[in-house]
């Protein structure tokens, strides 16, 4: 009876509790606190393996974040006619494995450098280091994930979790109930990635809402020489 209370707290109600921090805390800290409103770099404090750590970390984030946001929120209605399940649940496996390594090794780096390079430790709050760290550990829940998935190439187990995603999403109702056979892998990735949800409005994430898609659409700037 506990675990199954437990089940729905987590599945059920938390993904709400955790969205509404996200979105209200996110509108709140731009309102508040846009002196914070940063990403917070520390290149020019040390720029040893930056760039490589960088690139690797901020590559592999992204291709697993629009990777999970397609790939759990599409109906399976809308890719069927072209793409089994098991193809797509390859595609993830290969894809992903490869993001999450990347995100993976140059998080750790990015890490390691935080917690022993003097000045850029001295630079660093305790949020900073929480949440890289979770971000961190969560990519290796995922590359770890990429074993058990190969023991679903028939897709189900993808189509119960991008179930479960899209029941929380669009108020379906019965979420939790998608949960109750899912690996215990799937299970603790799902939580941390909702609880980074939830930390995401205090931490140095925030910068993520002012991606400068302006530079794509600006006019050139005509830069002359004197005489």
């Amino acid at each position: 009876m506990f675990g199954e209370y437990l089940q729905h707290l987590i599945y059920g109600y938390y993904p709400y509790l955790a969205g509404t921090v996200f979105l209200v805390g996110s509108l709140l800290r731009y309102d508040h606190g846009q002196y914070t409103w940063k990403t917070g770099s520390s290149q020019m404090l040390s720029s040893k393996n930056m760039r490589l750590a960088s690139n690797l970390f901020h590559i592999g984030i992204l291709v697993i974040f629009f990777g999970h946001l397609f790939g759990m929120l599409t109906p399976h209605w809308a890719y069927a006619p072209f793409l089994s399940a098991g193809a797509k649940q390859m595609l993830a496996i290969v894809i992903g494995g490869i993001a999450g390594v990347m995100c993976l090794v140059g998080g750790a780096m990015l890490l390691y450098r935080r917690l022993t390079n003097p000045r850029v430790k001295a630079s660093s709050s305790v949020m900073d280091n929480v949440i890289l760290g979770l971000i961190v550990f969560q990519a290796a829940l995922g590359v770890i994930s990429v074993y058990f998935s190969l023991g679903h190439l028939d897709g189900e187990m993808m189509l119960t979790l991008a179930g479960w995603a899209q029941a929380i999403v669009f108020f379906s109702g019965g979420a939790a109930d998608y949960m109750a056979e899912v690996s215990w892998i799937y299970k603790v990735h799902v939580f941390l990635g909702l609880t980074i949800i939830l930390l995401f409005p205090f931490s140095r994430l925030v910068h993520v809402w002012s991606v400068p898609f302006g530079y794509v659409t600006r006019r050139y700037q005509l830069v002359r020489k004197r005489g």
